[in-house]
């Protein structure tokens, strides 16, 4: 995912039409019944406000305000993205001189220095080691620590706790030819020091073998121990996709006997592989990383912007339901700061209209919703963004979607919603993606909904009207959108 680090990036832009219907495909329809992410994981990431940089006193303090003042929301899950178990994360662009932390048996653990409820306990000794071929050179403490503490402390607010990891097996490890727990194998069984993700310095590939299967099942014993709910994994989905790594992971949850959330990063994931990973994931990335970008035409898809969203978002409802939630990535909204993970400490740059067209877009889609903002330093309009009652409802309730409309720099989308919804069980957004005001004057068929009179509620300004046979003299913004309820 961390495209901002990347030394060999070569990007594969996948272009994706807009679906043409909203019945699921048979593909979609092979999944297994979901156990769970029944519905789209909300949540908060500390990636695009501290990037690889942050400590447990932020995180905590981040968790604090969600517990206390979104979790009502259903805003419930807190993630720790990637670099937990570097002690210099700022030296990443030097790869060599960067300082790992790992356990006896080759696995990251948190660095003490940055998470002191870690309760780290520093091994005197090296542990006992296959003999290596060379003297490693990256720099590597063992220390037993763990997440468990804070995952405990992250629990007893009534949330849920993740982590990112990249694909594979550390480095430091393989060199210092590791064993691996459980299992009669060394870190070099399991290695397939071929396979390096193309813009991540830290881990190899591992091979599709006893001794992989058994380095995952190592890793996923070790996350289940600590209390993870939801594990982000990196360099996997796609540039490049790796399906046996996924195999194995999902195998390994399944043996670790705790229910976590996978979730595949980072995009654009093909649609060539959505029955596969729909049979394996419950969330996967369907865009590479978004950012705080209306539009982007610099010709490499990096960063994804609104505008880029759509179609991809369009291409992949068919295939949403519960325990698949193809994901349209972090929301990058409020202060990105003290060390976002892409540019410079900032306010969003989205407008307050951008960030209305964004949060409609991935609600209708059913996205989950992820937040990158600093929590800490939440502002009113952001808050008020972030607690619609409805918007949230759509995202978590909605059984059905789509884009149902593209004319030009107008998009629509519908949805429906339970038939006990108390606005309505129909969703309707608009979206004018141009850079001109334009008015509308259409029908209710025009975007396949039944010609009735509605009862329409604004879900962004919560003003109603009744007896609406139409949509008449609609101004649009440049950027903006509408999206309503409609109750017969």
């Amino acid at each position: 995912m961390k495209v901002l680090w990347a030394v060999l990036l070569l990007i594969s832009v996948l272009a994706v039409q807009p679906a043409r219907t909203q019945t699921a495909t048979p593909a979609a329809q092979t999944a297994p019944a979901a156990k769970v992410a029944l519905t789209p994981p909300m949540g908060w990431n500390s990636w695009d406000a501290y990037g690889l940089t942050i400590t447990e006193e932020q995180f905590r303090a981040n968790v604090k305000v969600e517990a206390n003042e979104l979790k009502s929301f259903d805003w419930n899950y807190a993630v720790i993205d990637e670099g937990w178990f570097f002690f210099n994360p700022e030296d990443r662009p030097k790869p060599d001189t960067l300082h790992y932390a790992i356990d006896e048996y080759g696995r990251y653990v948190p660095v003490p220095a940055r998470f002191p409820s870690a309760a780290s306990l520093p091994r005197g000794n090296m542990p006992a080691s296959a003999p290596s071929a060379t003297p490693p050179k990256l720099i590597a403490t063992i220390d037993e620590t763990s997440f468990k503490p804070l995952a405990d402390w992250v629990h007893s607010q009534g949330l849920k706790f993740g982590i990112h990891i990249v694909r594979g097996i550390p480095r430091a490890s393989v060199e210092r030819n590791l064993p691996i727990a459980n299992s009669a194998f060394h870190a070099t069984d399991a290695a397939d020091t071929s396979d390096a993700c193309p813009w991540d310095p830290t881990n190899w590939g591992v091979q599709d073998n006893a001794a992989g299967q058994a380095w995952y099942d190592s890793l996923l014993a070790q996350y289940a121990d600590w209390g993870v709910d939801l594990i982000k994994v990196d360099c996997i989905a796609s540039h490049p996709y790796k399906p046996d790594e996924i195999r194995m992971i999902r195998k390994a949850i399944d043996k670790a006997g705790r229910p976590m959330v996978l979730s595949l990063s980072p995009g654009p994931t093909s649609l060539e592989n959505a029955a596969e990973v729909a049979s394996l994931a419950q969330m996967w990335r369907i865009s590479d990383d978004f950012w705080d970008v209306w539009s982007n035409n610099n010709g490499n898809g990096f960063p994804q912007s609104i505008t880029g969203q759509f179609a991809k978002a369009a291409a992949w409802s068919p295939y949403v339901r519960p325990g698949n939630w193809p994901d349209a990535d972090m929301l990058p909204i409020g202060e990105l700061r003290p060390v976002p993970g892409d540019g410079q400490p900032r306010t969003t740059r989205l407008t307050p209209a951008e960030q209305q067209t964004m949060l409609s877009l991935w609600a209708m889609a059913r996205s989950p919703l992820i937040l990158g903002a600093n929590l800490t330093l939440l502002d009113d309009a952001t808050r008020k963004l972030i607690t619609n009652p409805d918007l949230i409802r759509i995202d978590q309730t909605a059984t059905r979607g789509g884009q149902v409309m593209h004319d030009g720099d107008i998009i629509a989308w519908t949805a429906d919603l339970p038939p006990d919804s108390p606005d309505g069980s129909i969703a309707l957004a608009l979206f004018n993606t141009g850079e001109s005001q334009v008015v509308l004057d259409s029908s209710f068929e025009a975007y396949n909904l039944e010609a009735d009179t509605y009862r329409v509620k604004d879900v962004w300004t919560g003003k109603t009207t009744n007896k609406v046979k139409s949509v008449e003299s609609l101004t649009l913004e440049p950027h903006a959108c509408v999206l309503w309820l409609l109750k017969k």
